[in-house]
């Protein structure tokens, strides 16, 4: 992904660098309507410069030298104001690379009964994502606190069942099913809140 962003920032660049200097002015083609052939050859074998854009031609001496004017194809005539040539620059677009945050919110189902007692699930999201889940109000003393505590280690937390599986299709836990299915279904309720 930042190596595309790199490659399409440098072609943006260099696209507007050849517009900016093509478009520049003072910057014409090697005498586009004179044949090589034709062009007037300076003693010493090289070809002379072409005349400046202003219609002056200049020295065929050798070693002369030749000093452009301030800006090519510009006159100043008496009255009139010349402008001061303006670059144009493009600055690339600034863009991120981060993924918009995923707001965290929690559903709780609804209270179940069962025949140990009751509980209720509430589930954390990341966007659509279930990152937490826990049961709550759950017995905790004699079987009915162990078989919630198997439920709860199997199904909760996250990296529990609920988590692995994104769905409240979870396997009944062994000698806690009244307390499964009572999760499951304050789970489900849930994930339909949600």
């Amino acid at each position: 992904m930042r190596r595309a962003l790199l490659a399409i920032t440098g072609l943006a660049a260099s696209t507007t660098a050849l517009v900016v200097l093509k478009g520049a002015p003072g910057t014409s083609q090697a005498a586009p309507d004179r044949p090589v052939a034709e062009a007037p050859v300076v003693p010493g074998g090289s070809a002379a410069p072409g005349p400046t854009p202003g219609g002056v031609t200049p020295s065929a001496r050798p070693g002369a030298t030749v000093k452009p004017s301030a800006r090519a194809g510009a006159s100043r005539t008496p009255g009139t104001r010349t402008s001061a040539t303006t670059r144009a620059t493009t600055a690339a677009p600034r863009t991120t690379t981060s993924a918009p945050k995923a707001t965290t919110r929690t559903v709780t189902g609804p209270v179940v009964s069962y025949k140990y007692g009751s509980l209720q699930v509430r589930i954390t999201l990341s966007g659509s994502r279930i990152v937490d889940a826990t049961g709550l109000g759950m017995p905790l003393d004699g079987q009915s606190g162990l078989r919630s505590d198997d439920v709860q280690a199997r199904y909760s937390g996250s990296s529990g069942e609920v988590v692995a599986k994104q769905s409240a299709n979870l396997s009944t836990v062994s000698g806690a099913t009244y307390t499964s299915t009572a999760y499951k279904q304050s789970l489900q309720a849930a994930l339909d809140k949600a």
